[in-house]
């Protein structure tokens, strides 16, 4: 048993290919398929399939990866703990993101964090809502910025309250108002975040007791500003995603409180390794420095 075939292993799934995986790894494409080919034979059963559309996990190969995350992941927590016992800030954090975040957030976050502990790694993955929850519970990141309420085997810490806005062109009858009803816009066409960046939204309309009229649905933030430019339907995003506007878009609050709740989730408090401690920190103290509360 190998901790280095385990990594070799987990990035091979992570990075989606054995060229990839050893480019990480600084390994031979040659040396990543020996530690593979080594597992199986040690295990007694194939781990990965290999066909020309790529690599792909088999079902045991499935149900031994959460085992083998987290034995690395526990290794690294423990050479954290010696590294701190010996006065060194020393590891690798990773962490789901979603745009908006990365965008607004992180370059501060991670300038402040570098400036304080600039041996700790930093490993970046961006996706959707559900996707970053996913990734908390498998373990492939230690930590994840979220849409609350989040996944109940999850603890997460509040951030901040992001409030949501109706997004039409300058000439729409709701573009002056200070602020629109949801039960005004029941007759809109609408374009949609897709399915697992959508929370808050649907959460508005089930609250609303109406269904929207949704004649386009898009997974990228910028793609339905552009769409609502065009003129194909309006949208509603939240307030963050919206700093950098086209001259011809109007952002109105919506009337009452309707808010997307930000926060940072992990599998544990308790066991969290103490650089992903001092990640936690530093995001919840930069988040409350530089935000201002709604």
């Amino acid at each position: 048993m190998s901790l280095n075939k385990f990594e070799v292993f987990v990035t091979v799934i992570e990075s989606g290919s054995l060229t990839r995986a050893g480019e990480l790894l600084g390994l031979t494409q040659s040396a990543v398929s020996h530690a593979i080919a080594s597992l199986e034979r040690e295990y007694g059963f194939s781990i990965l399939t290999r066909g020309r559309s790529g690599i792909s996990l088999t079902s045991n190969g499935e149900h031994l990866l959460k085992y083998m995350r987290e034995m690395l992941r526990k290794h690294e927590q423990m050479m954290q703990e010696v590294s701190a016992i010996n006065g060194i800030e020393v590891g690798t954090v990773r962490i789901g993101t979603f745009t908006s975040v990365s965008t607004q957030w992180l370059p501060g976050i991670l300038k402040q964090f570098q400036d304080q502990y600039p041996a700790i790694e930093i490993k970046l993955l961006e996706g959707y809502y559900d996707d970053i929850e996913s990734w908390i519970v498998s373990g492939a990141v230690d930590m994840g910025f979220v849409s609350l309420p989040t996944s109940e085997t999850l603890e997460a810490a509040p951030l901040h309250q992001d409030r949501m806005m109706v997004i039409v062109t300058d000439d729409h009858p709701v573009s002056l108002k200070e602020s629109v009803p949801i039960s005004q816009l029941q007759q809109e066409t609408f374009i949609m975040p897709k399915t697992g960046c959508d929370n808050d939204i649907q959460r508005i309309f089930r609250k609303a007791r109406f269904a929207p009229k949704v004649k386009y649905e898009l997974g990228d933030d910028h793609a339905i500003i552009a769409m609502v430019q065009s003129g194909l339907g309006i949208s509603i995003l939240p307030e963050m995603i919206l700093f950098r506007l086209p001259p011809n878009i109007r952002a109105v609050p919506l009337e009452g409180d309707h808010f997307r709740s930000l926060g940072v989730a992990v599998p544990s408090m308790a066991h969290l390794s103490p650089a992903s401690r001092r990640f936690f920190d530093c995001v919840t103290t930069w988040v409350r420095e530089n935000t201002s509360p709604q």
